[in-house]
């Protein structure tokens, strides 16, 4: 019956972020050399350093005519300068040779004047505009010195590094290999979407939920299926978790029924085991967080919504680490005004799902404060606004913060 009187304490967020990565020693995972085409969102393991400078030459910026900027001193449409249009690897004195975008500079020409600012007249052109040395050149080496760190270490590529990285001359990425997530559902009133469910019973979502979250940020997902409320059970699929992956994931079970077997069985299967066991955060009170031989354990709620903000607040900064990265990968956040007052308990921090949209500016509907297995609040929300403890709600108009995990429709 002990269980049954509820949490006797609850542990603040940032003291629970605390313990818990204070509690973890987070290993480097190994690297593997890809091929750049295949590099998208990997995070990189080394340095990409410049063997030679980039752009490799002095080269135009535009489609025109390399001159020597002297010579279009003073130039206008009623006084243009007259230049010879020639078609030699070098300019001299009142000469120019035509450039394409990306072209070598002639040796003798310091800048380049546009197509359209100039006549071509025989075989010679009038220029229009008075030029200054460099004018629509890109010097070498303006993107990057030979020797210098292109892309650093820790960065997860996008198309602009691949780019990038590509145009060193650079073919394959050395990338973190990816973390592997064990992912476990407990509960005797779950089943799987394609099974059918007995009275009581619901189908399980949060295996497919908090999976493709892991995969959104590049882990992988390793499935360990659906566990009973068996104490047996649940302590061999945890074994087989912590032996197939980096860390785990468990949804339900977690809270101080009679039947919320998860902490007690981490405790057994691995030593500190759990080291916070309630939050004061609503959605996701009950979650609890362990290290069970050397790996972190997040314990969620088996309610979706509570897992989905479970794994927001713990497992996204676990997995940001566990990838490589520099620094945690935080949602996109915008300012927006609420369009009515929200109460939240004092002394926990309170996420609100919001509907962002746009009118004169930007404004955060709150879509529910309650209701942590409501799925559908997450899909007529956009976003979420974060209340913290000393705070006992939001007054109507006021601007806030809005994590954004999905987009705002444009006005």
């Amino acid at each position: 019956m002990v269980r049954l009187k509820g949490f006797q304490k609850l542990t603040s967020v940032d003291d629970a972020l605390h313990i818990f990565f204070g509690k973890i020693q987070i290993k480097k995972l190994k690297t593997t050399c890809i091929p750049l085409h295949s590099a998208l969102n990997r995070v990189l393991a080394e340095d990409v350093i410049a063997e030679e400078d980039l752009p490799r030459f002095d080269r135009s910026a535009v489609d025109g005519y390399a001159v020597r900027a002297e010579d279009t001193s003073k130039a206008s449409q009623f006084k243009p300068k007259t230049l010879q249009l020639i078609d030699k690897t070098a300019v001299g004195e009142k000469q120019t040779k035509k450039v394409w975008t990306g072209n070598p500079i002639p040796k003798g020409a310091n800048a380049v004047v546009m197509l359209e600012n100039v006549k071509l007249v025989g075989d010679k052109i009038e220029v229009w505009v008075s030029l200054t040395p460099g004018e629509n050149v890109s010097k070498k080496g303006e993107d990057v010195r030979k020797g210098e760190v292109a892309v650093k270490a820790g960065t997860r590529l996008k198309p602009h590094h691949l780019g990038l990285i590509g145009a060193l001359g650079i073919s394959e990425a050395q990338v973190f290999e990816k973390p592997k997530i064990a992912v476990l559902a407990t509960g005797n009133e779950l089943v799987d979407a394609d099974g059918k469910p007995r009275e009581g019973q619901v189908f399980e979502v949060n295996r497919l939920v908090i999976s493709a979250l892991c995969r959104e940020l590049d882990a992988e997902s390793v499935d360990l299926g659906i566990a009973e409320d068996d104490f047996d059970e649940i302590c061999e699929r945890l074994k087989k978790g912590l032996e197939m992956a980096d860390a785990m994931i468990t949804t339900g079970g977690t809270s101080v029924g009679v039947s919320d077997l998860v902490p007690e069985a981490i405790n057994k299967v691995g030593k500190p085991g759990v080291i916070v066991h309630g939050v004061s955060m609503r959605p996701a009170m009950p979650t609890a967080l362990a290290v069970a031989n050397a790996k972190p354990i997040i314990i969620l709620s088996g309610n979706p919504v509570a897992a989905m903000f479970g794994f927001e607040v713990f497992a996204r900064p676990l997995i940001c680490k566990l990838l490589g990265l520099k620094k945690e990968e935080t949602r996109p956040i915008m300012r927006a005004k609420i369009t009515k007052k929200v109460t939240s308990a004092l002394g926990r921090k309170t996420f609100i799902r919001v509907h962002v949209f746009p009118r004169d500016e930007f404004f955060a509907e709150p879509i529910s404060t309650r209701g942590s297995g409501i799925i559908s609040t997450m899909t007529r929300a956009n976003g979420y606004v974060v209340v913290p403890e000393n705070r006992e709600g939001l007054a109507e108009g006021e601007s806030v913060s809005v994590h954004l995990f999905d987009n705002v429709e444009a006005g």
